[in-house]
């Protein structure tokens, strides 16, 4: 997989896109259905063609693609602070699941089980979300660092949104891992920041020029 710099952009928002969801879905207790099902999409892009492939699209990322230019330039509203924070958290948890091999086996292995159900019934599904969540809960959960969601209780504590979000989260470190195999790493948001945000913003533009073509 080539090592450039779009394709680390792709992956980063890839992962902002899982973190702005996330905090969609914890505020207004709904999100883009046509991003999410990008987003959970990615877990079963196993064997891709290029880092685009994972997600479908320019236009899948195009959420991704403009929380990453705002996250990384401004941070002046309340939600990109959550955003940053959740990115940067999932961004950790996959270093971590990296050193465990043993659940990086258990995760694979129960997506591989719960890809009929993506086909069956399609990546937005309750069903396929509840699965992945379980995933999540069962094994990225049980680190000693967790992702704190805040957000509106009601929302957070109905079992649809606690699966979509950890079904999210889930998607968002498959994100991290192809972020960091094509060569991203945690210094690069502070020294090519402005590098990121020039690349990012041409590809957002790039994405909402495609929707309409």
């Amino acid at each position: 997989m080539s090592r450039s710099l779009d394709d680390q952009i792709l992956a980063l928002a890839g992962i902002f896109q899982a973190a702005t969801l996330v905090q969609q879905v914890a505020h207004q207790g709904q999100c883009a259905e046509s991003s999410l099902q990008a987003s959970v999409r990615s877990l079963f892009a196993t064997d891709p063609d290029s880092t685009l492939a994972v997600y479908g699209e320019l236009k899948d990322l195009r959420e991704g693609l403009a929380t990453l230019v705002s996250v990384l330039s401004e941070q002046n509203r309340r939600q990109d602070v959550d955003i940053l924070r959740y990115g940067l958290n999932l961004i950790h948890l996959e270093a971590r699941l990296k050193r465990n091999p043993d659940m990086l086996d258990v995760i694979a292995s129960r997506i591989e089980q719960a890809r009929h159900t993506a086909r069956h019934f399609g990546y937005g599904h309750g069903n396929l979300l509840r699965n992945l969540g379980s995933i999540y809960t069962d094994t990225i959960s049980t680190f000693k660092l967790r992702i704190q969601v805040t957000g509106d209780p009601r929302h957070l504590q109905n079992p649809d949104n606690a699966a979509r979000v950890r079904a999210l989260l889930l998607a968002g470190i498959r994100s991290a891992v192809l972020w960091r195999q094509s060569g991203g790493r945690r210094w690069h948001l502070v020294f090519f920041r402005r590098r990121i945000i020039a690349r990012a913003r041409e590809l957002a533009e790039q994405a909402n020029r495609s929707v309409y073509d």
